[in-house]
């Protein structure tokens, strides 16, 4: 999924399930900032100490809310998503600025494909990656909230 994202040392990158930290860590390597949300508590903080700890200064990671993504830092060059949508948020791909590059697993939970979505001047481009298989994306505009 990092190799689809195409990064640039430039790129500002939303990641949408922090989980461990483990791939904002790799992300910020490859980046020049990472924002990163989750939607459960306990991993936002594991994450975020651990991050803080290991000294990854250019990872920001923030509690979730209903809303998917992080609105008030976008746009974004990347976006990377760690669950799988029923589609292609809106949320997300307007957070998505002008040339940029979202990779997200869309589908039912035994049939998803993993998606890269990209903004070009006269709409967003999608094309299919593969099969894949992740936890669903939950919120607004994704399943249902629990």
């Amino acid at each position: 999924m990092v190799d689809l994202l195409e990064l640039d040392p430039s790129h500002r990158v939303l990641e949408v399930g922090a989980g461990s930290g483990y791939q904002a860590a790799v992300l910020s390597l490859l980046a020049s900032q990472v924002v990163s949300v989750e939607r459960i508590p306990e991993l936002t903080k594991t994450a975020k100490a651990r991050l803080h700890l290991l000294g990854y200064a250019r990872c920001r990671i923030e509690q979730a809310g209903d809303e998917i993504g992080w609105r008030s830092a976008a746009p974004y060059d990347r976006i990377i998503v760690a669950a799988a949508a029923p589609k292609v948020p809106a949320a997300l791909s307007n957070q998505l600025g002008p040339g940029g590059r979202m990779v997200i697993p869309v589908g039912r939970r035994t049939n998803q494909d993993l998606l890269v979505v990209s903004r070009k001047s006269d709409g967003l481009s999608v094309k299919k990656a593969g099969k894949c298989m992740f936890v669903p994306l939950i919120g607004r505009d994704a399943w249902a909230l629990t």
